[in-house]
């Protein structure tokens, strides 16, 4: 195939699944943060304080650290459709049944339970875009994806506020109504990527022999590109010093991220006198300013290569929005720094995830990324909880915004401290063996060693 046959395959493949997996993540991480929008009610009817609530929002965190690793592993062996298909099933069936929180106790409970059952779908959907997409392209297509994340506040931050309108209807609470609407989706979404995703470019009957042959041999090239200049096997990783630095560069900024995220909607609710339904529509400004910020610094990323100071620069801006955010308690100038703060922190993503899936291949990505992930997202746990025990004891939001603005400043200094190794470029054109244009001896990247 020539060049321009493939940039073909190549397009035709983000057309096929970008936007699904896109949809795919826009249901899982509303499910996964819901819980900031429900808090506007279900604190005053449930009796929790703001400990209570950062605890519990936290606290999805750790089950999503416990089965992290395993479920990517088992991705790589079972295949993704099926997988994803699970992981979607169980963790809607948990989001549902989040309607029946009544204490402290279940709150915690159902919390650590979706976490446990969401575990492994983004790291999995990392790895499954690896099996289509070579680091010349991946900052751009992860951060077309991962703005999933900042969708999710623009759609769900209107959706819930009109939810929680329903207090009362049919004997539930308008939180009540959030979690168990809001979770059906993903329920219902499972059965259709068992129809719909196929688990690699060999299974893809909508790419023809040829494009599918090339899609792979291209993926394979730079597997082998890596293995001959030292990438690092599974066992590697996990002993790695750079992998270990990227851990604590994402657990930083997730420390920022959720912190503000979990916090949001209370803190526009603070500016007096607004209802539920205007909360949920202001909270999607922020995040439309982070939508837009964030594929512009991954194109400029892949454009130039470079990924260190695309991460150091709008984290900075990251923490100076959450420190600006914390003085400043005008409406207008506000949101304004909560944007500056979501656009500075989202934009981070899509340079931060180049860095391990260039680093890491087969297993090792496998395994990798979702030891990254994994201990990362700690800091999921660590943000929303602080700055709850902090707003309990100073009555204040201030001092748990100047912290998470504290953690994007050390993400900022360990960006820098990572050292950027430059992949060998994959051949423009590779020529696919006889028997793969054919189609019959394609492999599955999942299956590669």
């Amino acid at each position: 195939m020539d060049e321009a046959s493939g940039s073909e395959a190549l397009a035709k493949a983000a057309k096929r699944l970008i936007p699904f997996l896109f949809l795919l993540y826009v249901v899982a991480y509303l499910d996964r943060v819901n819980v900031s929008f429900a808090q506007l009610q279900m604190k005053q009817d449930l009796k929790f304080d703001d400990a209570v609530y950062g605890f519990g929002a936290g606290v999805f965190f750790l089950g999503y650290f416990l089965f992290e690793i395993p479920s990517n592993l088992i991705l790589q062996r079972v295949g993704a459709r099926r997988w994803i298909a699970r992981i979607m099933a169980s963790w809607g069936l948990v989001a549902m049944a989040m309607t029946f929180t009544r204490s402290p106790l279940s709150f915690y409970l159902f919390r650590f339970l979706l976490g446990l059952t969401e575990a492994g779908f983004f790291p999995g959907m990392l790895l499954y875009l690896t099996f289509w997409f070579t680091s010349a392209e991946r900052a751009r297509i992860v951060a077309c994806f991962m703005t999933a994340n900042a969708a999710a506040f623009i759609i769900g931050g209107p959706i819930s506020g009109v939810l929680l309108t329903l207090r009362g209807t049919g004997g539930l609470a308008g939180w009540q109504w959030l979690f168990l609407l809001e979770g059906l989706p993903a329920l219902l979404l499972s059965g259709v990527v068992l129809a719909y995703l196929p688990d690699g470019p060999a299974q893809a009957r909508w790419l023809s022999p040829q494009q599918r042959a090339w899609l792979m041999t291209r993926v394979q090239a730079e597997q082998k590109l890596q293995a001959a200049h030292g990438h690092l096997t599974l066992r590697a990783a996990f002993a790695s010093p750079a992998v270990w630095l990227l851990c604590e560069l994402y657990f930083t900024l997730v420390v920022g991220m959720y912190g503000l995220s979990f916090w949001l909607p209370q803190l526009i609710k603070g500016f007096h006198g607004l209802s539920d339904l205007t909360v949920g529509f202001l909270t999607a400004l922020p995040y439309l300013a982070a939508a837009v910020s964030m594929v512009l610094v991954a194109v400029h990323s892949d454009r130039t290569g470079e990924r260190r100071w695309h991460i150091a620069i709008p984290a900075l801006a990251g923490a100076l929005g959450l420190a600006l955010t914390g003085v400043i308690h005008r409406p207008f100038w506000g949101l304004l720094a909560m944007a500056m703060a979501a656009a500075g922190m989202w934009s981070t993503l899509g340079p931060f995830w180049s860095l391990p899936a260039g680093l890491l291949s087969g297993a090792a990505a496998a395994g990798g990324l979702a030891l990254v992930n994994a201990v990362g997202n700690l800091g999921g746990f660590v943000g929303p909880y602080a700055v709850g025990y902090l707003q309990k004891r100073t009555h204040s939001a201030t001092a748990g915004l100047f912290l998470l603005a504290t953690s994007l400043t050390l993400s900022s200094l360990l960006a820098l401290a990572v050292r950027q190794g430059k992949t060998p470029a994959v051949p423009a054109r590779p020529t696919p063996a006889p028997a793969e244009i054919g189609g019959a001896a394609l492999g599955d990247p999942a299956r590669l060693p």
